[in-house]
């Protein structure tokens, strides 16, 4: 008896690690400190922009933003805060919660000098874990997220935290943005 039961619980335990095996890993939280997630998306051209591939060479901004009136007040001073540390390393990576035919009339009238793409479902925003728009997630190099700046704010002021930020990461002066941009009106 005792040899029966032995056999049958030893029978029984490739099928409870095979489960295991099987079920879905959680996925990680998107927060400070944590690795950014796994993120493909396809450019207006139809190329795939990887995230992992542009944190390997060096910082990433991520913005997931809209072509709203407060997020098009904002576009301003994170274009200049591209433009202030792109010389140093930085990426950045804009998605768009709007659909393709906008945003290529969009692009050239706003000038972007980033990548970017369209994603008019919000799936970025889920990969994401956030439901904010805009949020800004600075990204260093190898990939480990530094700061997430949620919210609108046509001011300047968040995109001028997230340029302190930047500068800290990269080594290098800090740039005011807010300054800059309203200085050039």
């Amino acid at each position: 008896m005792r040899l029966l039961t032995a056999a049958l619980l030893l029978a029984s335990l490739p099928l409870v690690a095979s489960a295991a095996e099987v079920a879905p890993a959680p996925r990680a939280k998107v927060v400070v400190g944590n690795a950014a997630p796994a993120f493909k998306i396809k450019d207006a051209s139809g190329k795939v922009i990887d995230l992992a591939e542009l944190t390997a060479k060096g910082p990433v901004l991520v913005r997931l933003t809209c072509g709203c009136s407060g997020c098009d007040k904002e576009l301003a001073y994170f274009q200049s805060l591209s433009e202030a540390y792109k010389g140093q390393g930085l990426v950045s990576l804009y998605v768009f919660k709007e659909p393709d035919a906008k945003m290529a009339k969009y692009a050239a009238e706003k000038k972007l000098d980033v990548l970017y793409a369209v994603d008019p479902k919000g799936d970025s925003w889920g990969t994401f874990q956030t439901k904010s728009m805009p949020t800004n997630f600075l990204i260093e190099k190898g990939g480990k997220i530094v700061s997430i700046a949620a919210g609108c704010d046509p001011s300047g002021l968040l995109a001028n935290t997230v340029s302190a930020k930047t500068g800290k990461l990269l080594g290098t002066e800090v740039v005011d943005v807010k300054t800059k941009v309203t200085g050039n009106k």
